[in-house]
C-alpha cells in the first residue's frame, strides 16, 4: 500500500521543497516597488543651508568615468550597474563626514537613491586630468556576500 502512495508522496515533498527554495531566493525580499522601476527617483543636493562652509567638491560630468577592477567587482556583487554610478554622480549628495585625503588623493563618498530603489553609497576619486575614478560602491540597506579582495 506503501509503495502505492510514495511516488505521490515524493511529488508533494518536491512541490514543497521547490516553493521554500524560490520564496527564500537571495534578492527577493527587496522587491517593494517593482510595479515603479520606470519612475525615476532624483535625491537632491544638501540645502543652501546645509552646504555652507562647504567649499570642496568635484566636477560631476561624467565624460571620463573610470571604473577600477575593485569597482567593477563590488558593482556585480551588488547589483549596481553603471547607469546608476552615473546617476549617483549627477543627483547624489556628497557625504563630507566620510571624505578621506590621503597621498593618492581625495575620496568622495556619494550617496543616494538609484532609479530601481536601492539606496547606495559610491566612493568617486576626482584625478587632476579630469578623470573620476569609481573606487568602491557599497548597497547603504542590503549586505551582499561578495567575494572582491
Amino acid at each position: 500500500m506503501l509503495k502505492k502512495y510514495l511516488p505521490y508522496i515524493a511529488l508533494l515533498v518536491a512541490a514543497f521543497l521547490l516553493f521554500y527554495v524560490k520564496k527564500n531566493q537571495r534578492g527577493t525580499k527587496n522587491k517593494q516597488h517593482t510595479e515603479q522601476v520606470n519612475k525615476r527617483i532624483t535625491v537632491n543636493p544638501l540645502s543652501p543651508a546645509e552646504n555652507e562652509n562647504r567649499t570642496e567638491g568635484f566636477d560631476r560630468r561624467y565624460n571620463n568615468l573610470v571604473i577600477t577592477k575593485h569597482a567593477r567587482c563590488r558593482m556585480a556583487c551588488r547589483h549596481i550597474d553603471e547607469s546608476e554610478i552615473k546617476e549617483i554622480l549627477q543627483s547624489g549628495s556628497i557625504n563630507y563626514n566620510k571624505v578621506e585625503d590621503d597621498a593618492r588623493g581625495k575620496t568622495y563618498p556619494v550617496e543616494g537613491t538609484t532609479h530601481d530603489y536601492q539606496r547606495v553609497r559610491i566612493v568617486f576619486s576626482p584625478k587632476p586630468n579630469g578623470q573620476i575614478v569609481v573606487v568602491t560602491c557599497v548597497d547603504l540597506d542590503t549586505e551582499w556576500s561578495c567575494d572582491c579582495k
